[in-house]
């Protein structure tokens, strides 16, 4: 499974991004450097990669590393994908 590439995909469908993600680095910064990541396109990317990665989240697991860069939300679903 190709964990990157679906990332990057949700992120662009979530975020109407329409092609931008997928000229995203690892060290891409994304909460706070990408407007259309505000609060409520946090609870539909976390809703997307749950239904997408067949994991739950729960809510002390979350807070704004998780979405630091693309990095880092690639580890964080790597490692709920590894419990």
């Amino acid at each position: 499974m190709d964990i990157r590439g679906e990332v990057v995909a949700i992120l662009d469908e979530v975020l109407s991004l329409k092609g931008r993600a997928s000229g995203f680095s690892l060290d891409t910064p994304l909460l706070g450097a990408l407007p259309e990541l505000d609060s409520m396109a946090v609870v539909a990317l976390i809703t997307s990669l749950e239904e997408r990665f067949a994991f739950v989240v729960d809510d002390d697991e979350l807070d704004g590393s998780v979405f630091a860069s693309l990095s880092t939300l690639i580890d964080f679903v790597q490692a709920k994908l590894n419990v």
